[in-house]
């Protein structure tokens, strides 16, 4: 124990220190805000240098761990009147973009050469919920770890350039309310953290509804992962006993969203303190800015350049599709 910690904290101070700067410049850029800070300064020091092995274990428990604290604290902040709020129309959107993007990635993958297994991952991937979706996607369909690095990547890569592209549509563009833009964000975007690093740049309403729009996608993640491990069982034709396992399937659901589910219910069940919901605010919000800073010093340029022009194209139509479609959706939906 001693020993794992020893090498988890240099990195997790690193990303803390990262998280404290952001903060206070915060301060003085509010309509930046710290979370796109901690990201922007992480990736500066995370190229340059802070490149440590050293530094690899601690910014990955900050990056992972932080993050589902932090959304699992969401859930003594928010009610299920909240949720409520989303309405039918909000999961008729949330159901028929990732339908919609899932297979649009795997036939665009397979059009361009790629393998079903890439293909597969990087549609769970961006229709679910990252390098999470693509973690649990992974040994489901027997996907080597090369592949699952790559995607991991590039799913990395799309989303942070969405992360900043995305608040410039719906605000600068379109003038979205703040409910049409937390579908746009927390419908398009791919982790957690981009979620709530794009909606913070718009403002705290969109963060919360935006993150809500997130969390249902994730709840979705058991099904993705049972129909693609059925594709591949198929299209490999193992038989049913080898290959599902109800077991692993339903292990695939991250612990935060079942604790943030239990908080929410707790929070709507109970005449809660006013300290609870914004003790756990607070501490959401550092853990939330750790984790970002973390993210930023993961991020590897130069891997991003390795994976050649036809990844990048492949990339660039999906987040292209993801935003055109996203925008038909939330007309036609009348979402905010």
């Amino acid at each position: 124990m001693k020993i794992r910690m020893r090498e988890i904290l240099p990195g997790f101070i690193l990303s803390f220190l990262v998280a404290l700067v952001a903060k206070g410049l915060a301060v003085f850029f509010p309509s930046i805000g710290a979370a796109s800070l901690a990201i922007c300064i992480g990736i500066v020091l995370g190229n340059t240098v802070c490149r440590s092995k050293r530094l690899e274990k601690g910014t990955k428990f900050s990056e992972s761990k932080l993050l589902e604290f932090s959304v699992a604290l969401l859930g003594l902040t928010v009610t299920f009147q909240t949720i409520g709020d989303l309405g039918l129309s909000g999961l008729m959107y949330i159901i028929l973009m990732m339908t919609s993007i899932i297979l649009f990635t795997y036939f665009l993958g397979r059009k361009l050469g790629f393998k079903d297994e890439m293909s597969l991952m990087i549609a769970g991937g961006n229709a679910v919920c990252g390098s999470s979706a693509i973690g649990a996607i992974a040994p489901a369909i027997k996907a080597d770890s090369k592949d699952k690095g790559q995607a991991i990547v590039l799913i990395n890569l799309l989303g942070t350039i969405l992360m900043f592209v995305l608040p410039l549509i719906g605000v600068q563009v379109l003038d979205f309310s703040d409910l049409a833009n937390s579908a746009l964000t927390g419908g398009i975007l791919q982790s957690v953290g981009q979620v709530v690093a794009s909606a913070s740049l718009i403002n705290a309403t969109v963060t919360q509804y935006a993150t809500l729009f997130k969390i249902t996608r994730i709840l979705f993640l058991v099904v993705v992962v049972f129909a693609f491990e059925r594709l591949m069982a198929k299209k490999n034709q193992e038989t049913s006993a080898e290959n599902t396992s109800a077991k692993s399937i339903f292990a695939s659901i991250p612990w935060y969203i079942l604790a943030f589910l239990i908080l929410c219910c707790v929070n709507s069940s109970l005449p809660l303190p006013s300290f609870f919901s914004a003790g756990s605010k607070w501490f959401s919000t550092w853990f939330e800015i750790t984790a970002l800073a973390a993210i930023g010093l993961r991020l590897d340029f130069k891997k991003f350049l390795q994976e050649g022009p036809k990844f990048l194209i492949y990339m660039g139509l999906i987040g292209l599709v993801q935003i055109v479609l996203a925008l038909i959706l939330i007309f036609i939906l009348r979402i905010g």
